[in-house]
């Protein structure tokens, strides 16, 4: 489907927040929300939303400081991703709608983050965490070739909040990329696409919201994530190993499938766009 064809809202938040919303699909149908991660935006999930629509109505939104929705200083925080996922839900769903959520990193630190309002438990059946953790991330990441140790985790805690530009994209910026986010199989036009997105992310933004996933401990969520919950998690991923998704897979209370993607890095979604589909629809057929 052509992006042209999404209906577009702005929904406000907390901290003054002003959430660029895209909605695609028939009305009436079901609904799948996408929330994307860390220096991405919205058109991540797109390779996702094309494949999903028009079986189902799929919601998009830019996190604050990401693609078309502009920062708000000093308004970041775990607090803020939930108010904000709340607020598209209430914005985009009708009274007693309920909805399948996928999330991909920061995004499925959101759906952990958001388990213990009653107003997700009131809306979210089943929830898809894709290469995600909740915790430890500075100390276990291999995004850089640091043995494990304070080194790694000082060195992964300058990656994180440095306002440094990642831009401008080129063979070198992208190899780079590729390495820290992507396995080994991303094809030439995925690497090109997950560069020219990273370099976008507004530097400022960027490294607040790296301070918050430095700091980031919402593992005791886990246990409140009472809804049908599956894991998608690539067996080459640095930022997020896969020890991750085996330490919140043995805590989650409804674990519907843990799917190990083997050689496939950090951006899932993009990576393998048929088989993250392939699990939406699945557990949108049992839940929705």
């Amino acid at each position: 489907m052509p992006e042209s064809t999404a209906t577009e809202l702005i929904v406000p938040s907390t901290g003054g927040a002003r959430l660029h919303t895209e909605i695609f699909g028939p009305e009436e149908a079901p609904t799948v929300v996408l929330a994307h991660g860390w220096t991405c935006n919205r058109t991540f999930w797109y390779p996702v939303m094309r494949q999903l629509v028009p079986d189902y109505r799929v919601v998009l939104y830019d996190q604050r400081g990401h693609g078309r929705t502009p920062a708000t200083p000093g308004a970041h925080g775990t607090e803020a991703l939930t108010d904000d996922l709340l607020a598209v839900l209430d914005a985009t769903l009708k009274p007693g709608q309920r909805v399948l959520i996928a999330g991909h990193s920061m995004g499925a630190m959101t759906i952990v983050a958001a388990a213990d309002r009653p107003a997700f438990r009131d809306r979210v059946v089943a929830a898809v965490l894709c290469s995600t953790g909740t915790d430890r991330l500075a100390g276990e990441s291999t995004a850089l070739p640091l043995r494990p140790g304070s080194l790694r985790k000082q060195g992964s805690r300058v990656f994180l909040t440095t306002k440094v530009t990642y831009g401008p994209v080129t063979p070198i910026s992208k190899a780079v990329i590729r390495y820290i986010t992507m396995g080994r199989g991303a094809t030439a036009e995925q690497r090109t696409e997950v560069a020219r997105m990273v370099a976008a992310a507004p530097r400022k933004p960027r490294a607040e919201w790296g301070g918050v996933l430095y700091e980031l401990n919402i593992s005791d969520n886990l246990a409140r994530l009472d809804i049908p919950v599956t894991i998608v998690h690539g067996t080459a991923d640095r930022l997020t190993p896969i020890v991750h998704a085996h330490r919140m897979a043995s805590r989650l209370p409804k674990l519907n499938e843990f799917a190990e993607l083997p050689g496939i890095g950090h951006m899932t979604p993009i990576e393998a766009p048929d088989k993250v589909t392939e699990i939406i629809r699945g557990l949108a057929k049992e839940n929705l």
